[in-house]
């Protein structure tokens, strides 16, 4: 028999529910960095495991990591925030996910009171225990704990794999029987010009600092895959001529500088060598523009 179903991974921006999803599947599918509301899209990612006895089950579990949930300032961040909310009547469990107590800022009670109003199974999760001190972990615990409304409270380190497999253990328990929906080797429902677009904004994130916020948009315009080699053409736009100017860098170094992160990260991930072009345009603010939005591909889940 084969059980199957699905589990959205929920909560505020820079909690850590991408790092989640990469540590139960064992592989990077899904970007992360320091700076919040790095995920935009709902990202699917697959876990399968196939039974080792006849007494046991089949089981696949598709884990949806969404946006963070927060107040939203412009159409992506209400696309954002309605993605991750429409996840609440998808799945059959719910893993919220946060990294402090209720008290400490409004984002984490605003979604308490979202899970408040579904009857889905709940599951807490406490991350980043391992920047915590025990006392720390202990008063968080016992509060989320007296809500009386999730099926279990967990620690756990997603950055170390700590106490992942308690969270994902206890998730299978409500998985009902179904059918296989992916093949058993496969492990993200999004294509890999999906993924190499992701990938080329992580870096993008990463060697911008703070200079530029999240006003850049990657679209792939050529992906072309040969015997041992992967030809990728990616436009990289932003919402002002001088934060393009800012990409680029002087000489070109820091887009050289992207570049070369990306490539080398995308050879490890299509396991053939990548010829990676880049170019910087500006589309000034898109991030408002619904067009722009559906043409960068945020659109309805």
């Amino acid at each position: 028999m084969t059980r199957s179903g699905f589990i959205g991974i929920v909560g505020r921006p820079n909690v850590g529910k991408s790092t989640l999803l990469n540590a139960i599947l064992g592989e990077k599918i899904a970007i992360t960095t320091s700076k919040p509301q790095t995920t935009r899209n709902t990202i699917r990612g697959i876990y399968t495991h196939l039974a080792e006895n006849e007494d046991d089950d089949d089981l696949q579990m598709i884990f949806i990591d969404t946006p963070g949930i927060h107040k939203p300032r412009n159409k992506l961040g209400e696309f954002m925030t309605e993605s991750a909310i429409g996840t609440f009547r998808e799945v059959d469990v719910i893993i919220f996910i946060v990294d402090s107590a209720p008290d400490k800022g409004p984002g984490d009670r605003y979604i308490l009171e979202l899970l408040k109003q579904i009857s889905t199974p709940k599951l807490l999760v406490i991350n980043k225990i391992d920047t915590m001190m025990p006392d720390e972990f202990e008063a968080i615990f016992r509060e989320y704990d007296a809500m009386d409304m999730f099926e279990g409270v967990y620690g756990i380190s997603a950055l170390e794999g700590t106490h992942v497999r308690e969270v994902v253990d206890k998730a299978a328990e409500y998985m009902e029987e179904g059918p296989m929906y992916f093949p058993e080797d496969q492990v993200s429902e999004d294509p890999l010009r999906f993924i190499a677009a992701e990938i080329i904004r992580e870096k993008i994130l990463l060697y911008m600092e703070d200079e530029i916020p999240h006003g850049v948009a990657v679209e792939i315009e050529e992906f072309a895959e040969e015997d041992h080699l992967t030809r990728i053409g990616a436009v990289i736009y932003c919402e002002r001529k001088s934060h393009k100017g800012m990409i680029i860098g002087k000489g070109g170094r820091k887009l050289k500088g992207i570049g070369k992160s990306a490539r080398e990260e995308l050879e490890a991930l299509l396991g053939t060598k990548v010829f990676l072009q880049t170019w910087v345009k500006v589309k000034e603010n898109w991030r408002d523009s619904q067009a722009a939005l559906s043409n960068f591909g945020y659109r309805e889940q």
